[in-house]
């Protein structure tokens, strides 16, 4: 972050300070906003959540390092008042990006159902000079100014994710940070009870190109009907990625490897590359072709981009994250979230690691929230794909929704158990698993069974 004083802060935010003994005292670290991450130089963010208050922690954060706080009411250490800390904190996101960025910077703004992050992780790779991207899923009106705070006048290109929860809020985000290039990966069913259809949801995102400025670039996922009919909702220029002949970029003869990792070759009008992907799913192929796009936009050619992508590593985690025990088991981490499209890429993705080979598939899945009327159906869907791929084993946790996968899988004709919790899955998997299984863990984030793949990771307990 460029180095403002608390006094310019407060300008910019329209506060006031409080308990400051010098209002030039600078900030030049980024924000934060747990108080355990403070460091010297920087400003802590007092958010009043459900659980905790901000503000019983901005003389922890002070004691740490941070040069004030900004808060709703005095807390007895430097900080700067505010009516609203969420607007306040946006307005000093919108005032170091036309203020501190240098002309010459770009931002990239990416959103979609579902890939934002890996998304936004592939470019973060690809794209050229100094580049600061949206930390692990810090998409909302709390992530986004954070990220900024990250970026100074050396920054080439900032790249944000932008998540949504009703139509409107990425409007709002863009008003913060208006995108030089937009990104939309899909409009699927993830958050559909919410908004009250896909269509909403096509209506949300699309506020993204709606956003960019007639110099604009807006790449968009032709294998998406409701995201590449926006293309008549921006004033900037499209150009569109898939597997389809009709796209701009393009992916030919995707194949998965042993380790479920993509290979294709890279079309473009430019001319073509191979690419083999570190990443785990079919569906990073899509993922990595809204990067190509946007490499393609800095200037990069094709055999640089193929390079890039090729050599590009996880940064997020919980998303397809792999790991081999000692004894041959290995374990698919990719509980970070869940829809039935995802859902679906990644099972695909365990069959492509386990077939014709001597080793089990296991699925470990847990329900899919916020899919409203839908629920029912797009969980029986997922028991009945699970049974099509002929997985060895499946196994459900939790309540009546993890059950109706179990149910259909069942009368599919699958090996599926339905149980109540982690503990009794735990249970359950460290007595039956051997060498050479692979083992898939996945549900939404509220269900958490990324504590259960950490408990597959660790030596099984010495019976007493």
């Amino acid at each position: 972050m460029h180095p403002m004083s608390l006094a310019e802060i407060a300008e910019c935010v329209r506060g006031r300070l409080a308990d400051v003994l010098d209002p030039r005292a600078l900030v030049a670290q980024p924000a934060v906003f747990d108080s355990r991450e403070a460091t010297p130089g920087s400003l802590f963010i007092a958010l009043a959540g459900e659980h905790a208050d901000g503000h019983a922690y901005a003389e922890a954060a002070v004691n740490k390092g941070a040069t004030a706080a900004l808060v709703l009411r005095p807390v007895g250490v430097p900080a700067i008042v505010v009516d609203d800390v969420l607007i306040a904190f946006g307005r000093l996101g919108r005032f170091i990006v036309h203020n501190t960025l240098d002309t010459a910077s770009r931002i990239v703004a990416i959103t979609g159902s579902a890939g934002k992050t890996s998304t936004k992780d592939f470019i973060a790779q690809v794209l050229p000079g100094n580049v600061v991207a949206t930390p692990q899923s810090f998409n909302n009106e709390i992530g986004l100014p954070l990220t900024i705070t990250m970026a100074d006048a050396s920054t080439d290109y900032l790249v944000l994710e932008m998540g949504a929860r009703r139509i409107g809020h990425i409007r709002d985000l863009t008003r913060i940070a208006q995108p030089d290039i937009s990104v939309v990966t899909n409009v699927g069913t993830a958050h559909v009870g919410e908004f009250g259809g896909r269509e909403n949801i096509a209506q949300a995102k699309g506020e993204i190109v709606e956003a960019l400025p007639a110099r604009g670039l807006a790449v968009l996922n032709a294998d998406d009907p409701l995201v590449l009919a926006m293309a008549h909702r921006t004033r900037g220029r499209v150009v569109t990625y898939g597997l389809g002949e009709q796209a701009t970029v393009r992916a030919a003869d995707v194949v998965l490897d042993a380790h479920g990792q993509p290979s294709y070759i890279l079309h473009a009008p430019e001319g073509s590359a191979r690419v083999h992907l570190q990443l785990v799913g079919e569906v990073q192929v899509h993922n990595s072709l809204a990067a190509a796009a946007v490499g393609r936009e800095a200037g990069l050619d094709i055999a640089q981009i193929a390079e890039l992508l090729s050599t590009a590593t996880p940064q997020s985690r919980w998303r397809m994250e792999t790991a081999t025990r000692a004894d041959g088991v290995t374990v698919i981490n990719d509980a970070y979230n869940a829809n039935p499209h995802s859902l679906r890429s990644s099972l695909d993705a365990l069959a492509a690691m386990t077939g014709g080979r001597d080793q089990r598939s296991i699925a470990v899945l847990g329900r899919m929230n916020e899919l409203g009327d839908d629920a029912r159906t797009a969980h029986e869907d997922i028991g009945r794909h699970t049974a099509a791929l002929n997985l060895d084993q499946l196994i459900v946790v939790g309540g009546d929704e993890a059950g109706w996968i179990q149910q259909a899988a069942s009368s599919a004709g699958i090996q599926a158990v339905h149980l109540p919790d982690q503990e009794t899955a735990l249970e359950l998997l460290r007595s039956i698993l051997r060498s050479g299984d692979v083992v898939l863990v996945k549900a939404s984030r509220g269900v958490q069974l990324q504590q259960l793949a950490d408990a597959l990771l660790q030596p099984n307990p010495t019976p007493s």
